[in-house]
């Protein structure tokens, strides 16, 4: 739409990961397998956790919430991304960039504070077990994983009004496969000073401050360990918390990568790298580091594949 001697950009084109036909067929095949794994995997945890009363605890209520927030954020972008391999050209709609935009950083966010939510949980199973679930009531627990869903909104809703008062005026060529901050802060026409401030500031205080309880929880733990008399107590009280702290690790040496430094220290092709490890191949491993390294959880899913879940 012509507006004097420029021109307001309604739409958007993604790039995409790839211009090659040979290289598409191959990776939309491999990222329909990744996709599909991470629906199974987390849909299947949340109804194993439904369904075995073993795992009805707080630890297992989480597990539960962080598999639902895993399945909502890769499918805000796995989509777009596979439709991308099938198509000469993607397109997304201003408002549907927006959209993607905003559900994509309340699920993000979410994820940090819940895994902080969960090192604190590890803490009191450990430090209190005898009370541990007097300490963790539904409550408590109710409380804790509504108001990481409110600081996900709260920090996605501010970067999405601060961009929605951006211009895009010029190229609508976006160097991705979904609507991210820097990409489409490249493209605008206006100041996005203010938009890398708060980009670099939002994300590195919460960042930081999640990472904070993380490990102030985990020094706790240790030393809460150490305590224990017998190595296989320690082991036990140890093996509880390697899943979490695992995906713990996983999760934030990727985001950091992509959101707490300047924009002009980007590279979009790494960049990219990185957005499919965490939007794609993360949310696909969580379930199976969770399930892999967890004797109840392997013993649910034996008990539900023979039937026999209610007498478990």
């Amino acid at each position: 739409m012509a507006e004097g001697n420029f021109s307001i950009v309604t739409e958007f084109i993604l790039l995409g990961l790839t211009d090659h036909a040979e290289l598409k067929v191959v990776l939309f095949g491999l990222f329909l397998v990744i996709y599909v794994i991470t629906l199974v995997g987390n849909v299947g945890m949340i109804l194993l956790i439904q369904i075995t009363p073993k795992l009805n605890t707080p630890m297992y209520f989480f597990l539960s919430c962080l598999s639902f927030v895993d399945a909502c954020y890769s499918s805000v972008t796995a989509p777009k991304l596979l439709i991308s391999f099938l198509v000469v050209r993607e397109t997304i709609s201003f408002s549907g960039c927006v959209v993607q935009h905003l559900f994509f950083g309340v699920f993000i966010t979410t994820e940090g504070f819940l895994l902080s939510v969960m090192a604190y949980d590890r803490y009191v199973a450990i430090a209190n077990p005898l009370l541990y679930n007097v300490a963790m009531s539904r409550r408590k627990c109710a409380v804790l994983v509504t108001g990481s869903y409110a600081g996900g909104l709260i920090n996605s809703l501010t970067h999405t009004v601060s961009l929605g008062r951006l211009s895009f005026c010029g190229p609508n060529v976006v160097g991705h496969f979904f609507c991210d901050i820097p990409p489409l802060l490249k493209l605008s026409c206006s100041d996005t000073s203010m938009n890398e401030f708060l980009l670099l500031l939002l994300s590195g205080v919460i960042a930081m401050a999640t990472f904070l309880v993380v490990i102030i929880s985990y020094v706790f733990i240790a030393f809460a360990i150490l305590r224990i008399c017998s190595a296989s107590g320690r082991w036990k009280a140890f093996s509880t918390c390697a899943s979490h702290l695992t995906a713990v690790t996983i999760f934030y040496s990727t985001l950091s990568f992509n959101y707490i430094q300047p924009s002009s220290q980007f590279s979009v092709e790494q960049e990219k790298v990185v957005s499919v490890f965490y939007t794609l191949v993360i949310p696909m491993l969580n379930p199976l580091i969770y399930s892999l390294r967890n004797r109840e959880v392997k013993d649910a899913v034996k008990c539900a594949m023979e039937m026999k879940h209610f007498s478990c």
